[in-house]
């Protein structure tokens, strides 16, 4: 059953409700693609928090004009980003895994 059917009789039958909206329509490669931009920028996005809170903790140790809750701070942040990352991988494995082993 095709998707355009099944937004048809759930909007006919009152149950979705879509007036004025249209239903994205987009080919695999393309969501593949934007899937792939969305975690290179999630990814770029916790390597930049890593750099930043490198570039600060060396500030400090050089003597640099930098606060030691700012540096402080900002490692957090970044620990956080990272850690944050590690288990949305760890559930994307544990998700592929699960896939792998349904019956066919």
């Amino acid at each position: 059953m095709a998707i355009q059917s099944i937004f048809n009789a759930a909007q006919s039958t009152g149950v979705l409700k879509m007036e004025n909206q249209t239903i994205p329509t987009s080919t695999p490669y393309e969501a593949q693609q934007n899937f792939g931009e969305f975690l290179k920028a999630a990814i770029d996005g916790v390597n930049n928090k890593q750099q930043e809170s490198d570039v600060m903790t060396e500030k400090l140790v050089t003597g640099g004009d930098v606060e030691l809750h700012d540096v402080m701070i900002t490692a957090q942040k970044a620990s956080i980003a990272l850690n944050a990352t590690m288990e949305v991988r760890n559930k994307v494995i544990e998700a592929y895994q699960e896939v792998i082993r349904m019956p066919v």
